[in-house]
């Protein structure tokens, strides 16, 4: 069982089979399906127990998974399969792992994740902190050595369900770099996400944040240039520059072997420094393994470390002024006045709230993911791929 089959469709064979202007073509003609949510769930969840998964893991990263494609983050869902297989299959992912706690100092704690799903290492950490947060008022939890763990928003949203204030940073590491820093055409970093989620609740009671920021530090995530390519759009302008450090539009250069594009870091040197410190922060400063080159590099390894740090408001002393205020904020800045071509005032957590809204029916998914999907599930021995999600 090779990994080529897995890795190389997520660019490489699409772009040698289909010239770009030929796919850009076709998404301007053919509308995506509409997959419904629990068709979804149970393909992730199939294809993970032909990877050996037990229940509870299959069912973690089907949530997580699904739930990003719900939110509108289509860069971190179901799509992310192909990937994950391929780690399977070259052991760089490992199925059935759970963190190890390899530092407790009560108010600090570190976690190995042991290369497992990030869905289960990402889930038990953020447990881990917000037991620690209710008995301290407060924790730090460093996770370091996680194959992949998704959307970061989907931890924000696990705190926040708990009553508990969190910011989390990410550093990504494994496969070569995609993010050049502010003034270079050189990739030396990845998309290094940041994400900061207000509870809407002090109860332990399932709400949704007051508020969240969940963000790379690129102007797009990558996965978001991936799903642009597979469904032959150009993505944002001022986002990527190819090989001689010239603006494009073209995503396909991002997924080159070796690549010939970098993604721009947002905010010029605001966004480069922020990537920079959240490698520093979220991955050197618990021993977890940075981008520098003195750490092993494969195309089939998505390692991420994370900092988290978790507060009870209900500790902070304002328990009883804090919805309050913090509504009252929200409400006072929502009602700015808009400039010219502008409708509203966007908040953060505004766009996931709409995208579930609108997608709890089906959620679309292109052509050429829906191929990559079967693809995966096949190479993971799921004996009826071929005839899934149609």
């Amino acid at each position: 069982m090779t990994v080529n089959i897995l890795w190389r469709p997520i660019g490489q064979v699409a772009r040698e089979d289909v010239r770009w202007q030929e796919r850009t073509r076709r998404s301007r003609t053919t509308a995506m399906p509409d997959i419904a949510p629990d068709d979804l769930h149970a393909f992730v969840r199939d294809t993970c127990a032909s990877l050996g998964s037990s229940e509870v893991e299959q069912g973690l990263v089907a949530d997580q998974l699904v739930g990003a494609n719900l939110a509108g983050h289509d860069s971190h869902g179901v799509g992310m399969m192909p990937a994950y297989v391929a780690g399977a299959v070259a052991g760089d992912l490992r199925v059935n792992e759970h963190p190890e706690i390899v530092q407790d100092s009560g108010a600090l704690v570190v976690l190995d994740g042991r290369q497992g799903f990030g869905q289960v290492t990402g889930y038990e950490a953020m447990n881990l902190a917000i037991d620690r947060a209710r008995e301290g008022g407060a924790v730090i939890v460093g996770l370091r050595k996680s194959f992949h763990i998704g959307r970061i928003g989907h931890w924000g949203e696990q705190c926040a369900a708990a009553g508990m204030a969190s910011l989390l940073f990410v550093n990504v590491m494994g496969h070569s770099p995609i993010v050049a820093p502010y003034g270079g055409r050189q990739a030396k970093f990845v998309t290094n996400p940041v994400c900061i989620a207000i509870p809407g609740s002090l109860d332990a009671n399932g709400d949704r944040p007051l508020a969240m920021l969940d963000m790379a530090t690129s102007t797009i995530a990558a996965g978001k240039a991936r799903v642009a390519f597979e469904e032959g759009r150009e993505i944002p302008d001022n986002a990527m520059i190819d090989s001689a450090g010239r603006v494009t539009r073209d995503p396909s250069g991002l997924f080159d072997r070796p690549r010939s594009s970098a993604l721009l870091a947002m905010g010029d040197h605001k966004g480069s420094g922020l990537a920079i410190m959240a490698e520093l922060v979220g991955a050197a400063l618990i021993g977890g393994p940075t981008m520098q080159p003195g750490h092993d590099r494969s195309p089939t390894l998505v390692i991420n470390n994370m900092l988290s740090i978790v507060i009870d408001p209900s500790a902070t002393g304002a328990a009883d002024s804090f919805l309050d205020e913090a509504t009252a904020y929200l409400d006072y800045v929502r009602d700015a006045d808009l400039r010219d071509g502008f409708d509203e005032i966007l908040m953060p957590g505004d766009p996931e709230k709409r995208s579930r809204e609108k997608r709890a029916a089906g959620i679309p998914v292109d052509d050429n993911t829906l191929d990559l999907l079967r693809t995966c599930a096949a190479t993971a021995g799921l004996d009826d791929a071929e005839s899934r999600l149609r």
